[in-house]
């Protein structure tokens, strides 16, 4: 999520936020929270919130007592106090969001308990922070080698480094318990920091690590979702989920926190419906429920009788409790199994494109092109089996000596080949015969017109 004035610049970096965190899109980070207080005026006499929320890597934040006079505004860096030494983080939230912030963790209310943030970062501030994260990756990729050479069933997954760089926070995973205390010494030998362990669940690594679900869109544990609560395979089965691993699954390997965004609509729709354990009996036999399509409003029940198929018909809601209500009577209706709903008449639809042009379709230079040529194809070759096959009752029509053709006999005048309307004769077949041309070589000469 980012505005124009995020883009990035000429030599390819981030730009950084011109708006201070008061842009349009609720921020550019991991879990950034839009300030919909900006510009509210206090009420008469009260005095302003003296606690600032201050995120650090990836996901932490922590609150701090900050004095009015430092003037903050989110998208400050500021440095902060810390045990041992000091960091530095940057102001994502100020003023009363901050009080409802406390209040919806759970935290004490009372600023004199909190950390104060002791200045604003200068830039040599900065320059040790930065010079502190570039050791991160370095120092991970050397943690899992020594954590490996241990032989410990343990996951780093991330590695933080504080602002002064006294000191370095390592996140790991874990099945079971682990004794690291051989691995914190040789990780303090080795990069000669102060080492501090801490064991994270699979969500919180999903959610520090980021990335892209299955939907198309940022993980939810990333961008905006901080609390995380158990899911279970019940959720699934409200919803009528096919309870398949791959696809209930989110990236962390554990069951998608979606899971329980509409669950309680599904919890209270079901409720409404007729017991999924009650069997409906008719005549054509005991129906078990299968599912429940609570947008359509319809129940699926199968029925098998012995000898028969077995065959599932679904029933609108009102038609299950009239069943329901006649068993209790004692009653077995007679139902129709292939009950469905009237189709509905389809809409005429006025046609996009109309042949116009006399166009052929396209599938016409998929067919095979015949040969035309005489005695070439299928067809001329039939004709010569043809020619050649024997007749009924009879020899084979003897064939010229020296493989030539048969020669023709001209049929006499007035006899053999029918005469057309304009009086010319035709051939067997049913070309009209225009006589020897006057130009062919070997043909008689032309008629000599009369002389008087």
């Amino acid at each position: 999520m980012g505005c124009a004035s995020c883009s990035s610049g000429a030599d390819g970096k981030p730009a950084g936020c011109k708006s201070n965190g008061y842009c349009s899109t609720s921020g550019c980070n991991k879990l950034g929270v839009f300030d919909w207080l900006t510009g509210v005026p206090l009420a008469q006499g009260q005095q302003p919130f003296d606690a600032v929320e201050v995120r650090f890597k990836n996901t932490r934040k922590t609150f701090y007592r900050c004095p009015p006079s430092l003037g903050v505004v989110p998208g400050d860096a500021v440095v902060v106090e810390a045990s041992p030494g000091h960091d530095i983080g940057v102001v994502s939230l100020t003023g009363e969001l901050v009080r409802a912030q406390m209040a919806r963790k759970e935290k004490e209310q009372d600023t004199f308990e909190l950390r104060k943030v002791i200045r604003k970062a200068t830039q040599e501030d900065l320059d040790r922070w930065h010079a502190a994260r570039t050791l991160e990756d370095e120092t991970l990729f050397a943690t899992r080698v020594i954590a490996r050479e241990a032989r410990l069933d343990m996951k780093v997954t991330d590695v933080e480094y504080q602002g002064d760089g006294t000191k370095a926070t390592f996140y790991y995973t874990a099945e079971e318990r682990i004794d690291f205390r051989d691995l914190v010494r040789r990780l303090s030998d080795r990069f000669h920091v102060r080492v501090e362990m801490k064991q994270i669940g699979a969500r919180q690594e999903a959610g520090r690590i980021g990335g892209i679900g299955s939907c198309g869109r940022e993980l939810c544990c990333s961008t905006w979702l901080s609390d995380f609560r158990s899911v279970t395979t019940s959720a699934a089965r409200y919803q009528q989920l096919a309870l398949n691993p791959q696809k209930l699954a989110g990236q962390c390997g554990k069951l998608k926190c979606c899971l329980n965004y509409e669950l309680d609509m599904y919890i209270e729709a079901v409720k409404s419906y007729p017991s999924q354990n009650a069997k409906l009996k008719t005549r054509q036999g005991t129906g078990t429920h299968i599912k429940t399509d609570i947008f359509t409003e319809r129940m699926f029940y199968g029925f098998k009788r012995p000898g028969e198929p077995f065959i599932m018909a679904s029933f609108p809601v009102e038609v299950v409790r009239e069943i329901l209500a006649q068993n209790k009577q004692g009653v077995e209706p007679d139902v129709d199994l292939n009950m469905v709903d009237a189709p509905a008449a389809p809409a005429e639809k006025a046609p996009d494109y109309e042949n116009v042009v006399g166009q052929d379709e396209l599938t016409r230079f998929d067919q095979k092109m015949r040969s035309r040529g005489p005695g070439g194809g299928k067809r001329g070759g039939k004709k010569r089996k043809d020619r050649d096959r024997p007749r009924e009752g009879g020899a084979a029509r003897p064939k010229p000596e020296g493989g030539g053709q048969e020669p023709r006999q001209a049929a006499p005048p007035g006899e053999g080949a029918p005469r057309n309307e304009r009086g010319g004769r035709r051939d067997r077949r049913g070309r009209r015969d225009r006589g020897p041309r006057p130009d062919k070589p070997g043909g008689p000469p032309p008629a000599q017109p009369p002389q008087a």
